[in-house]
């Protein structure tokens, strides 16, 4: 830098250039090693609530049980959706956790990818009909009868669930 140019103008030609800082939507999306993360899925509008049954969980028979409850009431597709413009069907869903602190743990990141709109999806199912259904992040979906129909018990959901979560930027 010469003696006749003042740090305010080459301040200014780095904007200009756009070789200026990253943008405040950029800066909010960034993680720590400057990747940016997707902040919204596909899924349709809908409601996510839950209520503590006082019962137990296999596996857990020291626990109360939260209850989740997914509804989304019929819709029109958007871009985001298979067809644009076509009707889908809406979708009542419980889903079941554990009441402890991992428990809990998992509701708050499900919250969070339900907010983010990556938990459900509108696909074509093997019927040819466009449904609302759970996305890549499984859900247990029956309180009992093991892993084979998303039921309890099975040890690993609450990890394997945070591991998932996690891989799609919910922490």
């Amino acid at each position: 830098m010469g003696s006749n140019q003042s740090s305010e103008k080459l301040y200014c030609n780095r904007y200009l250039d756009g070789n200026g800082p990253p943008s405040l939507v950029q800066q909010a999306n960034a993680e720590v090693n400057g990747i940016y993360k997707v902040l919204s899925g596909t899924q349709p509008p809908g409601q996510m609530t839950w209520v503590i049954l006082h019962r137990d969980l296999p596996g857990y028979p020291v626990d109360n049980t939260l209850q989740i409850n997914y509804i989304f009431p019929d819709g029109i597709q958007t871009d985001k959706h298979p067809h644009p413009g076509q009707p889908y069907p809406g979708l009542r869903l419980c889903a079941y956790l554990p009441d402890s602190h991992d428990g809990r743990r998992v509701l708050k990141l499900l919250d969070k990818a339900f907010n983010t709109e990556l938990l459900f999806s509108v696909v074509t199912n093997n019927e040819g009909q466009d449904v609302v259904t759970p996305a890549s992040i499984p859900l247990k979906t029956q309180a009992e009868g093991g892993i084979k129909v998303d039921g309890y018990p099975d040890p690993d959901y609450l990890k394997n669930v945070r591991k998932i979560l996690k891989d799609k930027g919910i922490e």
